[in-house]
């Protein structure tokens, strides 16, 4: 299927395996992605079923955008929509349209950086899939209200967070980045 995301980007997407109610619209438009993680569209797919599966929310039919860019998209969108001109490592963009009878919830976009995702696994010595399942999670969360602006909410998502990702096997990002940090 041929889409545009609410973030603008237009490409190829991808909906395979999506468990029933579910869509994910799966983007790729960095080839680098690909290159340094040939299953990366499994992986992202799979930490965004588990964000929605275990997030505490009932979304029902829900529909979702996965953008899986480079740095100079997404510097582009984080100027554009949050006024900061530098690269970030995952974008969401929750969407503000009221669910349409019969149809599908639509969530929003998530938008990862390449250059920026695979640059803090290697300093954070994190391996690169599981960085990529954090921040998918992270971006879902967001779309599903979740946010750590405030220091007890922002507590409670990194909990789900971590909860979340030790049902994919993926040791405490937060626990791991901390011992990097000391040491």
């Amino acid at each position: 299927m041929i889409g545009t995301t609410a973030s603008g980007t237009r490409s190829m997407m991808s909906r395979a395996t999506d468990p029933p109610g579910i869509a994910i619209d799966l983007s790729i438009t960095c080839v680098a992605w690909k290159r340094a993680l040939p299953s990366v569209a499994r992986v992202a797919r799979s930490a965004a079923h588990a964000a929605l599966a275990q997030s505490g929310k009932k979304t029902g039919a829900a529909e979702l955008s996965l953008v899986l860019a480079n740095d100079a998209t997404v510097q582009d969108l984080n100027a554009r929509w949050r006024g900061k001109d530098a690269p970030t490592n995952v974008l969401a963009f929750a969407s503000d349209e009221p669910p349409a009878k019969g149809k599908p919830v639509l969530l929003g976009d998530v938008v990862l950086a390449y250059q920026t995702v695979a640059r803090e696994a290697k300093e954070q010595h994190k391996r690169l899939a599981d960085h990529l399942r954090h921040l998918v999670i992270h971006g879902v969360l967001h779309l599903l209200g979740y946010d750590h602006i405030k220091a007890t909410p922002a507590k409670r998502m990194e909990a789900l967070e971590t909860r979340i990702l030790a049902s994919l096997g993926v040791a405490d990002p937060y626990r791991i980045h901390e011992s990097v940090n000391r040491g």
